[in-house]
Protein backbone atom coordinates (compact mmCIF):
# COMPACT_ATOMS: atom_id res chain seq x y z
CA UNK A 1 0.00 0.00 0.00
CA UNK A 2 1.36 2.85 -1.18
CA UNK A 3 2.07 5.95 1.88
CA UNK A 4 -0.17 8.66 2.03
CA UNK A 5 1.60 12.00 0.49
CA UNK A 6 -0.99 14.89 1.24
CA UNK A 7 0.15 17.34 3.49
CA UNK A 8 -2.53 19.40 2.90
CA UNK A 9 -6.13 19.33 1.89
CA UNK A 10 -8.93 21.73 0.19
CA UNK A 11 -12.32 21.45 0.66
CA UNK A 12 -14.17 23.36 -2.09
CA UNK A 13 -17.79 23.74 -1.07
CA UNK A 14 -18.65 24.98 2.74
CA UNK A 15 -22.13 23.14 2.99
CA UNK A 16 -23.02 20.74 5.21
CA UNK A 17 -21.22 17.64 3.51
CA UNK A 18 -18.08 20.16 2.98
CA UNK A 19 -17.91 20.98 6.09
CA UNK A 20 -17.86 18.05 7.76
CA UNK A 21 -15.05 17.05 5.35
CA UNK A 22 -13.08 20.25 6.44
CA UNK A 23 -14.14 19.10 10.23
CA UNK A 24 -12.25 15.14 9.44
CA UNK A 25 -9.15 16.93 7.91
CA UNK A 26 -8.61 19.14 10.95
CA UNK A 27 -9.06 17.05 13.92
CA UNK A 28 -7.21 14.73 11.70
CA UNK A 29 -3.76 17.62 11.52
CA UNK A 30 -4.23 17.98 7.91
CA UNK A 31 -4.09 21.80 7.09
CA UNK A 32 -6.99 22.52 4.95
CA UNK A 33 -8.50 25.54 2.81
CA UNK A 34 -11.94 26.02 2.82
CA UNK A 35 -13.17 27.12 -0.32
CA UNK A 36 -17.27 28.94 -1.29
CA UNK A 37 -18.29 31.52 -3.54
CA UNK A 38 -18.93 34.14 -0.85
CA UNK A 39 -17.92 35.53 2.12
CA UNK A 40 -21.74 34.84 4.17
CA UNK A 41 -21.21 31.28 2.95
CA UNK A 42 -17.78 30.70 4.35
CA UNK A 43 -19.22 32.08 7.60
CA UNK A 44 -21.96 29.85 7.75
CA UNK A 45 -19.33 26.82 7.08
CA UNK A 46 -16.97 28.14 9.58
CA UNK A 47 -19.90 28.01 11.82
CA UNK A 48 -20.70 24.58 11.16
CA UNK A 49 -17.10 23.36 11.36
CA UNK A 50 -16.83 24.99 14.63
CA UNK A 51 -19.66 23.97 15.97
CA UNK A 52 -18.86 20.28 14.71
CA UNK A 53 -15.46 20.76 16.65
CA UNK A 54 -17.33 21.65 19.98
CA UNK A 55 -19.13 18.88 19.84
CA UNK A 56 -16.48 16.43 19.62
CA UNK A 57 -14.98 18.51 23.17
CA UNK A 58 -18.41 18.05 24.56
CA UNK A 59 -18.08 14.20 24.01
CA UNK A 60 -14.63 13.77 25.37
CA UNK A 61 -13.16 12.93 21.56
CA UNK A 62 -11.19 16.51 21.77
CA UNK A 63 -9.53 18.45 24.57
CA UNK A 64 -10.66 22.58 23.97
CA UNK A 65 -6.48 23.21 23.35
CA UNK A 66 -6.46 20.22 20.14
CA UNK A 67 -9.52 21.68 19.02
CA UNK A 68 -7.89 25.16 19.05
CA UNK A 69 -5.00 23.72 17.21
CA UNK A 70 -7.15 21.78 14.72
CA UNK A 71 -9.00 25.01 14.07
CA UNK A 72 -5.88 26.96 13.54
CA UNK A 73 -5.53 24.86 10.76
CA UNK A 74 -7.93 26.63 8.42
CA UNK A 75 -7.92 28.98 6.00
CA UNK A 76 -10.93 30.09 4.12
CA UNK A 77 -11.43 31.71 1.09
CA UNK A 78 -13.68 32.80 -2.06
CA UNK A 79 -11.26 32.58 -4.44
CA UNK A 80 -10.37 29.47 -5.57
CA UNK A 81 -6.80 30.15 -7.04
CA UNK A 82 -6.14 30.92 -3.25
CA UNK A 83 -7.60 27.58 -2.49
CA UNK A 84 -6.22 25.15 -4.35
CA UNK A 85 -2.75 26.48 -4.05
CA UNK A 86 -0.19 24.46 -2.39
CA UNK A 87 -2.66 21.36 -1.92
CA UNK A 88 -2.44 17.64 -2.57
CA UNK A 89 -5.69 16.69 -2.36
CA UNK A 90 -8.72 18.26 -3.39
CA UNK A 91 -12.36 17.29 -2.06
CA UNK A 92 -15.13 18.73 -3.49
CA UNK A 93 -18.33 18.80 -2.86
CA UNK A 94 -20.67 21.56 -4.40
CA UNK A 95 -24.03 21.19 -5.75
CA UNK A 96 -24.81 17.44 -7.21
CA UNK A 97 -24.93 18.28 -11.09
CA UNK A 98 -22.75 17.43 -13.77
CA UNK A 99 -22.10 20.98 -15.43
CA UNK A 100 -21.69 22.73 -11.62
CA UNK A 101 -18.82 19.83 -10.85
CA UNK A 102 -17.55 20.47 -14.68
CA UNK A 103 -16.93 23.90 -14.57
CA UNK A 104 -15.38 23.86 -10.95
CA UNK A 105 -13.24 21.19 -12.16
CA UNK A 106 -12.28 23.51 -14.86
CA UNK A 107 -10.95 25.97 -12.85
CA UNK A 108 -9.44 23.83 -10.89
CA UNK A 109 -7.36 22.75 -13.70
CA UNK A 110 -5.98 26.19 -14.74
CA UNK A 111 -4.94 26.46 -10.74
CA UNK A 112 -4.15 23.07 -9.07
CA UNK A 113 -0.58 21.35 -9.36
CA UNK A 114 -0.83 18.84 -11.97
CA UNK A 115 -0.11 16.10 -9.55
CA UNK A 116 -3.02 17.27 -7.16
CA UNK A 117 -6.00 15.01 -6.81
CA UNK A 118 -9.32 16.27 -7.49
CA UNK A 119 -11.86 14.19 -5.21
CA UNK A 120 -15.29 13.98 -5.98
CA UNK A 121 -17.91 13.46 -2.95
CA UNK A 122 -21.05 13.04 -5.55
CA UNK A 123 -23.11 10.47 -4.50
CA UNK A 124 -24.08 9.13 -7.64
CA UNK A 125 -22.72 10.73 -10.73
CA UNK A 126 -20.21 9.20 -12.81
CA UNK A 127 -16.80 10.65 -12.83
CA UNK A 128 -16.04 9.66 -16.08
CA UNK A 129 -18.85 12.22 -17.26
CA UNK A 130 -17.76 15.04 -14.49
CA UNK A 131 -14.02 14.63 -15.79
CA UNK A 132 -14.70 14.30 -19.56
CA UNK A 133 -13.58 17.40 -20.85
CA UNK A 134 -10.49 17.80 -17.50
CA UNK A 135 -6.81 18.32 -18.72
CA UNK A 136 -5.79 15.78 -16.11
CA UNK A 137 -8.71 13.27 -15.74
CA UNK A 138 -6.24 11.12 -14.75
CA UNK A 139 -5.87 12.57 -10.87
CA UNK A 140 -9.63 13.04 -10.90
CA UNK A 141 -11.27 10.18 -8.61
CA UNK A 142 -15.00 9.80 -6.83
CA UNK A 143 -14.82 9.53 -2.93
CA UNK A 144 -18.44 9.36 -1.51
CA UNK A 145 -18.95 10.07 1.93
CA UNK A 146 -22.10 8.89 3.79
CA UNK A 147 -23.56 11.76 6.27
CA UNK A 148 -22.01 12.89 8.37
CA UNK A 149 -18.94 12.37 7.03
CA UNK A 150 -16.39 13.70 10.12
CA UNK A 151 -18.31 10.36 12.00
CA UNK A 152 -19.25 7.64 9.61
CA UNK A 153 -15.93 5.82 8.02
CA UNK A 154 -17.45 4.63 5.06
CA UNK A 155 -15.67 6.47 1.61
CA UNK A 156 -16.35 4.67 -1.53
CA UNK A 157 -13.73 5.57 -3.94
CA UNK A 158 -14.99 4.55 -7.97
CA UNK A 159 -12.62 5.42 -10.45
CA UNK A 160 -13.04 7.07 -14.02
CA UNK A 161 -12.51 5.60 -17.55
CA UNK A 162 -8.83 7.83 -17.44
CA UNK A 163 -8.26 7.97 -13.13
CA UNK A 164 -4.72 6.17 -13.37
CA UNK A 165 -3.89 3.47 -10.48
CA UNK A 166 -1.49 5.71 -8.81
CA UNK A 167 -4.29 7.81 -7.90
CA UNK A 168 -6.43 5.45 -6.48
CA UNK A 169 -3.55 4.08 -4.64
CA UNK A 170 -2.96 7.63 -3.49
CA UNK A 171 -6.27 8.03 -2.50
CA UNK A 172 -7.09 5.22 -0.58
CA UNK A 173 -3.63 5.32 1.74
CA UNK A 174 -5.02 8.98 2.49
CA UNK A 175 -8.14 8.54 3.74
CA UNK A 176 -7.23 4.76 5.83
CA UNK A 177 -4.53 7.30 7.32
CA UNK A 178 -6.86 9.49 8.66
CA UNK A 179 -9.01 7.04 10.08
CA UNK A 180 -11.74 6.04 7.51
CA UNK A 181 -12.70 2.78 5.50
CA UNK A 182 -12.43 3.26 1.90
CA UNK A 183 -13.56 0.78 -0.48
CA UNK A 184 -12.92 0.72 -4.05
CA UNK A 185 -15.11 0.15 -6.96
CA UNK A 186 -13.91 -2.18 -9.79
CA UNK A 187 -15.96 -0.57 -12.28
CA UNK A 188 -18.55 2.42 -12.54
CA UNK A 189 -21.85 2.31 -11.12
CA UNK A 190 -24.45 5.12 -11.28
CA UNK A 191 -24.88 5.69 -6.62
CA UNK A 192 -21.88 3.26 -6.20
CA UNK A 193 -22.49 0.73 -3.58
CA UNK A 194 -24.07 1.49 -0.79
CA UNK A 195 -26.58 4.16 -1.93
CA UNK A 196 -27.58 1.28 -4.37
CA UNK A 197 -28.20 -0.83 -1.26
CA UNK A 198 -30.06 1.97 0.92
CA UNK A 199 -32.13 2.62 -2.25
CA UNK A 200 -33.16 -0.73 -3.58
CA UNK A 201 -34.21 -1.14 0.62
CA UNK A 202 -35.96 1.77 0.29
CA UNK A 203 -38.20 1.00 -2.52
CA UNK A 204 -39.69 -2.26 -1.07
CA UNK A 205 -40.18 0.08 1.90
CA UNK A 206 -42.15 2.84 -0.04
CA UNK A 207 -44.39 -0.09 -1.78
CA UNK A 208 -45.09 -1.43 1.48
CA UNK A 209 -46.31 2.10 2.81
CA UNK A 210 -47.96 2.77 -0.90
CA UNK A 211 -49.79 -0.73 -0.82
CA UNK A 212 -51.31 -0.09 2.84
CA UNK A 213 -49.32 -3.09 4.61
CA UNK A 214 -47.85 -0.46 6.77
CA UNK A 215 -47.23 2.85 7.93
CA UNK A 216 -44.18 4.78 7.19
CA UNK A 217 -43.28 4.79 11.18
CA UNK A 218 -43.54 1.06 11.23
CA UNK A 219 -40.94 0.72 8.17
CA UNK A 220 -38.85 2.58 10.05
CA UNK A 221 -39.33 0.81 13.35
CA UNK A 222 -38.88 -2.70 11.72
CA UNK A 223 -35.62 -1.68 10.18
CA UNK A 224 -34.21 0.38 12.88
CA UNK A 225 -35.14 -2.54 15.78
CA UNK A 226 -34.62 -5.46 13.38
CA UNK A 227 -31.60 -5.47 10.87
CA UNK A 228 -30.60 -2.09 11.57
CA UNK A 229 -28.97 -3.28 14.77
CA UNK A 230 -27.05 -6.16 12.90
CA UNK A 231 -25.97 -3.74 10.19
CA UNK A 232 -24.54 -1.24 12.16
CA UNK A 233 -21.76 -4.58 13.14
CA UNK A 234 -21.86 -6.06 9.71
CA UNK A 235 -23.15 -6.39 6.83
CA UNK A 236 -25.67 -8.68 4.93
CA UNK A 237 -23.41 -11.70 3.82
CA UNK A 238 -21.98 -12.26 7.11
CA UNK A 239 -25.22 -11.61 9.45
CA UNK A 240 -26.81 -14.94 6.88
CA UNK A 241 -23.42 -16.59 7.45
CA UNK A 242 -24.38 -16.37 10.71
CA UNK A 243 -27.60 -17.22 10.37
CA UNK A 244 -26.67 -20.48 9.16
CA UNK A 245 -24.29 -22.22 12.03
CA UNK A 246 -22.29 -24.55 11.78
CA UNK A 247 -23.91 -24.70 7.49
CA UNK A 248 -22.88 -20.83 7.15
CA UNK A 249 -24.58 -19.14 4.68
CA UNK A 250 -24.11 -21.57 1.94
CA UNK A 251 -26.56 -23.92 3.93
CA UNK A 252 -28.66 -20.64 4.83
CA UNK A 253 -29.37 -19.80 1.40
CA UNK A 254 -29.83 -23.84 0.36
CA UNK A 255 -32.59 -23.54 3.49
CA UNK A 256 -34.67 -20.52 3.04
CA UNK A 257 -33.44 -20.16 -0.96
CA UNK A 258 -36.76 -21.17 -2.46
CA UNK A 259 -38.73 -18.94 -0.13
CA UNK A 260 -37.13 -15.87 -0.45
CA UNK A 261 -37.60 -16.57 -4.24
CA UNK A 262 -41.22 -16.84 -3.50
CA UNK A 263 -40.99 -13.22 -1.79
CA UNK A 264 -39.06 -11.37 -4.94
CA UNK A 265 -41.76 -12.50 -7.09
CA UNK A 266 -44.32 -9.87 -4.98
CA UNK A 267 -41.66 -7.62 -4.31
CA UNK A 268 -41.46 -4.03 -5.82
CA UNK A 269 -39.89 -3.69 -8.98
CA UNK A 270 -40.93 -0.12 -10.56
CA UNK A 271 -38.58 1.90 -11.70
CA UNK A 272 -40.45 5.31 -11.24
CA UNK A 273 -41.66 7.55 -7.65
CA UNK A 274 -44.81 6.11 -6.84
CA UNK A 275 -47.30 8.93 -7.81
CA UNK A 276 -47.94 11.29 -4.19
CA UNK A 277 -45.31 9.29 -2.08
CA UNK A 278 -43.03 12.77 -1.68
CA UNK A 279 -46.47 13.94 0.34
CA UNK A 280 -47.24 10.46 2.28
CA UNK A 281 -43.43 10.39 3.17
CA UNK A 282 -43.69 13.82 4.39
CA UNK A 283 -46.77 13.18 6.39
CA UNK A 284 -45.59 9.63 8.11
CA UNK A 285 -42.49 11.61 9.28
CA UNK A 286 -44.23 14.33 10.94
CA UNK A 287 -46.31 11.53 12.71
CA UNK A 288 -43.61 9.75 13.47
CA UNK A 289 -41.14 12.62 14.92
CA UNK A 290 -44.28 13.73 16.99
CA UNK A 291 -44.45 10.74 18.41
CA UNK A 292 -40.84 10.63 19.53
CA UNK A 293 -39.49 10.28 23.23
CA UNK A 294 -38.70 13.81 23.94
CA UNK A 295 -35.09 12.46 24.74
CA UNK A 296 -34.37 11.12 21.71
CA UNK A 297 -35.61 14.52 19.83
CA UNK A 298 -38.72 15.72 17.94
CA UNK A 299 -37.52 18.27 15.68
CA UNK A 300 -34.88 17.71 12.92
CA UNK A 301 -31.80 19.47 14.66
CA UNK A 302 -32.92 17.14 17.81
CA UNK A 303 -32.93 14.52 16.24
CA UNK A 304 -29.68 14.73 14.55
CA UNK A 305 -27.81 15.50 17.78
CA UNK A 306 -29.80 11.83 18.85
CA UNK A 307 -28.09 10.26 15.71
CA UNK A 308 -24.61 11.70 16.49
CA UNK A 309 -24.45 10.82 19.72
CA UNK A 310 -25.71 6.98 18.83
CA UNK A 311 -22.80 7.28 16.13
CA UNK A 312 -20.42 8.32 19.02
CA UNK A 313 -21.22 4.81 20.84
CA UNK A 314 -21.23 2.83 17.76
CA UNK A 315 -18.13 3.97 16.45
CA UNK A 316 -16.25 3.28 20.03
CA UNK A 317 -17.40 -0.15 20.50
CA UNK A 318 -16.49 -0.57 16.89
CA UNK A 319 -12.99 0.64 17.55
CA UNK A 320 -13.28 4.06 15.22
CA UNK A 321 -12.63 6.82 18.21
Amino acid sequence: MKKPDIKKAAVLGGGMIGSSWATNFLWKGIPVHVYDISDEALKIARGRIVGNMKYLVGKGILTADKMNVALSLAKYTPNIEEAVKGVQFIQESVLEHYDVKQALLAEVDKHAATDTIFASSTSGLLISEIAKDSKHPERCIGAHPYNPPHLIPLVEINKGQKTAEETVERTYAFYKSIGKEPVVLQKEALGFIANRLAMGLYREAVDLVMRGVCSVEDVDKAVCFGPGLRYALMGPNLIYHLGGGPHGIQGLLKHVGPSIELWWGDMAVWKKWPPGWAETAQEGVNKEMANRAPEQGRTTEEIARWRDDGLIEILKFMKKL
